[in-house]
């Protein structure tokens, strides 16, 4: 199983209109309301294609419920601790005849001190069973910027491998947790950070693998390590749609560093979290990197923001995947 944490979970309400009118009525032709973050466009991404997963974090009011329920009719369960405060709405309203859209976004709500105490004994009691935790998204109100670092602690204590998708502090003091994985866009916490965000830069700082994305194009980096141990499958695993396959194994075997791009797409951007979803076979099912590359960046481009993906659209990207080795590493 894998546990995606959502500190910051929303709902995305969209509202389309013909023609909008500041200041006067406007009639809605068409609304949506889905959940949303980091987290959760993840879980969508596993939940399609047929793997275990469990969403554990925040969500309170009837925001909170709409987030739960959202996530049932994905297949997506859930264990959130609930908090006193609404859950974040973000609303976005499409103008048909300006063909643009006007974001509106609620403030975090503010986790307590007791809830976020709360969360961190259940996340706790979560981890034993679980093949990786995922640590994707921002930060509500009052949490503390080493948020990340404390719950990737905590997992390393129960040998669980933790994932971080994050940018500026929360990436950070990451760092030094030793995570297993850390992805990053390519300018992530750039304005000000004073450290590189380069992924050979992240492995110096301290995680295992690193990557960083940059429109259609991965590069990763991947430290020396144990290769797969027992019950752990060698090579690509199946394609979308059909499931895990055996039990997960340690992290990454010989290092080295790759790009991977969809070179005849260069205006595409790839979505963060499906990447995320698509790394996760290297870590958690011992496929070799640039199988868990190649698979990353055709998901990644499949996927919409909330985690939908178009299987069609994987499996003919995944032949157009290129992969070459970055630093004067073997692809493998």
């Amino acid at each position: 199983m894998i546990l995606a944490v959502a500190l910051n979970a929303t709902v995305n309400v969209s509202y389309e209109v013909e023609e909008l009118a500041w200041g006067a009525p406007n009639h809605i032709s068409r609304m949506t309301c889905r959940a949303g973050g980091g987290s959760l466009a993840v879980a969508r991404v596993l939940a399609g294609l047929g793997e275990d997963v469990l969403v554990a974090g925040f969500a309170g009011g009837g925001a909170g419920n709409l987030i739960e329920s959202d996530l049932a009719r994905a297949g997506v369960a859930t264990a959130f601790t609930t908090i006193g405060r609404e859950s974040r709405r973000v609303i976005e309203v499409l103008d048909g005849a300006g063909e643009q859209s006007t974001r509106l976004s609620e403030p975090a709500p503010f986790i307590t001190t007791e809830e976020l105490g709360r969360f961190a004994a259940e996340f706790r009691k979560l981890l034993p069973g679980t093949d990786a935790v995922v640590l994707s998204g921002g930060l509500p109100s009052g949490m503390p910027t080493d948020i990340y670092a404390s719950l990737a602690s905590y997992a390393a204590e129960a040998s669980v491998p933790a994932i971080v998708h994050a940018g500026g502090p929360a990436l950070w003091r990451s760092l030094d947790r030793h995570p297993a994985l850390v992805l990053v866009a390519s300018t992530a916490g750039a304005p000000g950070a004073g450290v590189s965000v380069r992924p050979a830069a992240l492995l110096a700082r301290g995680s295992r693998a690193a990557a960083m994305l940059s429109g259609a194009a991965l590069l990763a980096a991947v430290a020396p390590g144990p290769g797969p141990g027992p019950g752990t499958r060698q090579g690509p695993g199946p394609g979308p749609g059909q499931g895990p396959g055996p039990g997960p194994g340690p992290g990454p075997g010989p290092g080295g560093q790759w790009l991977a791009e969809l070179e005849e797409h260069p205006g595409l951007s790839l979505s963060a979290e499906a990447v995320v979803a698509g790394l996760l076979p290297a870590i958690t099912q011992g496929w070799p990197w640039p199988d868990a590359l190649r698979h990353a960046v055709a998901l990644g481009a499949s996927a919409d923001p909330l985690g939908e993906v178009d299987l069609d659209a994987y499996d003919l990207l995944s032949s157009e995947v290129v992969l070459a080795p970055a630093g004067g590493s073997s692809p493998g």
